[in-house]
């Protein structure tokens, strides 16, 4: 039976961080959706209308969906159920940085198990990101070879992935930019398209090609933006020697040109997370292994390695080794526990090799992350970590950092160094009373002590 309104009904494969949300905003744009995971707790949690994973408003798209979503562990049922199949299982790198296919083509061989003993066109969508060459080989000749099937004539198949990310996934679902599609023939990419044009709030520019041209365009707008994100703390970096210089203020008239674009180009630290470093490696590997050149992604990844460097020799610049250091901030990026490649954990474990106490703080991965830092690294909350720390830097720019109330910053005598590499607390209260280290912005670090000189005057 199909959805209302004649949609295509639908089955998602991989219910983890991004397969559960994508299961929940297909089932609240009206398509009925059956979720796949072996992993009994996701299917368990999604069947009882509970969020399988933590991710913002996705809990809320569950409560929407209602009855439009379920969730089983066999392929059996999903597969026959369903008119499309989306598989967005993991794709781990392997030592040569390429991605590995394990998971896809185990999901892809259960999916054609079952297509063997049905009579309707199917159509599989692979989602997980994977190297250039495996739609239309390994990929292609497993569902083939388990369905007894041929791709293009009796069966769909897609490479569609996401560009979405951890602590926005609901958002980035329902107003993408755009939607890339490689598609094994026209009619499963009109079939695609329809549901993306059903499932999203947005009007996103489609763009339809073969498998390795998708393929190549997902790897390689990741390695763009992280040549964006590493150009501006290169800015950042050199804004350091200049008198005068704030990395603010250059980006921001760098990005109103439209070549450009304002998109992550901010000096802050270095990029990390479970996407951006390995699809960069990734690119560069493919290069290599291709006999092209791949210095610019070469450099992306070592300027991006420098960063918590810089960090590290900011910190020395204003506390003596042996002094307790407040890292504030342990998930890579805000509104995720994720800590995956995080500088505010690459900087704790470099923080104690170097002889420094420290203490950690973040408002949703603290716990998470102390297990991980080990015994050597104290975790509390953002007002204690501030309270006894004898300086503090700024990793992640939560919110929660800036609302923090200002004395817990002051110290009776010398003003506590607060290093911020994101410039959050620039224009904030806490700004006058802290011995302010903003890197890449020398002429905001002057504004600061000239406002903390007029604090000190007028209190006289």
């Amino acid at each position: 039976m199909r959805a209302s309104g004649g949609a295509e009904r639908l089955s998602v494969v991989g219910l983890g961080k991004l397969g559960s949300p994508m299961a929940a905003v297909f089932a609240t744009r009206g398509f009925e959706v059956i979720g796949v995971d072996l992993h009994k707790p996701f299917v368990d949690a999604l069947n009882a209308g509970r969020a399988p994973v933590d991710e913002p408003r996705l809990q809320a798209c569950i409560d929407e969906a209602g009855p439009r979503l379920r969730a089983t562990h066999r392929y059996e049922e999903a597969v026959a159920e369903s008119d499309v199949s989306f598989v967005i299982v993991p794709t781990p790198s392997g030592t040569d940085h390429f991605f590995t296919n394990r998971y896809v083509i185990e999901a892809v061989r259960a999916i054609g198990a079952v297509l063997k003993h049905k009579e309707s066109k199917h159509l599989v969508v692979v989602t997980s990101t994977v190297m250039p060459g495996s739609t239309g080989g390994a990929i292609r000749e497993a569902l083939e070879a388990s369905s007894g099937l041929v791709v293009g004539r009796d069966v769909g198949l897609c490479y569609s992935p996401e560009f979405i990310a951890l602590g926005s996934v609901v958002q980035d679902l329902l107003h993408p930019d755009m939607v890339l599609i490689g598609e094994s023939d026209a009619e499963s990419g009109d079939r695609l398209e329809r549901i993306y044009r059903m499932s999203t709030l947005s009007e996103p520019s489609v763009q339809r090609m073969n498998f390795v041209n998708a393929e190549i365009c997902k790897i390689a707008v990741n390695t763009f933006v992280t040549t964006k994100i590493s150009y501006a703390n290169m800015l950042a970096d050199l804004c350091d020697q200049l008198e005068g210089a704030d990395v603010d203020a250059v980006s921001r008239a760098l990005g109103a040109d439209s070549r450009i674009g304002a998109k992550y180009l901010r000096g802050g630290v270095a990029y990390g997370g479970p996407c951006f470093p390995r699809d960069n490696k990734a690119f560069a590997a493919l290069a290599r292994s291709l006999g092209a050149r791949c210095d610019i992604a070469e450099a992306t990844d070592r300027i991006n390695d420098h960063q918590v460097h810089r960090l590290l020799g900011a910190i020395a610049a204003v506390a003596s080794r042996g002094a307790r250091v407040a890292v504030l901030g342990l998930s890579y990026k805000l509104n995720t526990a994720v800590i995956e490649r995080s500088q505010g954990m690459a900087l704790s474990r470099m923080l104690v090799d170097e002889g420094y106490r420290v203490v950690v703080a973040d408002p949703l991965s603290g716990s998470a992350a102390g297990g991980e830092l080990g015994a050597g690294v104290e975790v509390a909350d953002l007002h204690r970590a501030v309270s006894m720390a004898d300086a503090v830097v700024v990793t992640t720019p939560w919110p929660d950092i800036a609302a923090l109330p200002p004395e817990v910053f002051t110290r009776p005598t010398e003003r506590l160094p607060v290093i911020d590499p994101w410039g959050l607390l620039k224009t904030s209260p806490i700004a006058p009373l802290v011995r302010l280290v903003l890197p890449g912005r020398r002429g905001a670090v002057w504004a600061a002590e000239d406002d903390a000189a007029l604090v000190r005057s007028s209190s006289l």
